[in-house]
């Protein structure tokens, strides 16, 4: 199964700014695809919008950032789980790890 990792951030907000110093990195390590979807970016917004809303219908519950991890993510997507909001970066790694350990095999 070909996973990635979807962060979902605003180039205004500081914790996604600071995420940005290890997120990317983590999520590769643990051998993730790892795309940055900043909402100030309509094209790439648009391509991705449609696995944020069918978590999100309304975007109210969502966190800054927030990290979708998903499977085919350009075609038929499964959402397998989600990690919120800002995290220090073990602490991040292990909220990608726990979800990953949730996907069947």
């Amino acid at each position: 199964m070909s996973l990635a990792v979807i962060k979902f951030s605003s180039e205004d907000c500081g914790i996604c700014h600071k995420m940005s110093f290890y997120d990317k990195k983590v999520t590769e390590e643990l051998g993730l695809q790892f795309i940055d979807v900043k909402m100030q970016d309509t094209a790439t917004y648009r391509k991705y919008r449609q696995i944020l809303l069918t978590q999100y219908p309304d975007k109210s519950q969502m966190g800054w950032p927030t990290y979708i991890i998903c499977n085919h993510p350009d075609g038929e997507f499964k959402i397998v789980g989600e990690v919120k909001g800002g995290h220090p970066k073990g602490e991040f790694r292990e909220r990608i790890q726990t979800v990953l350990n949730s996907v069947p095999n």
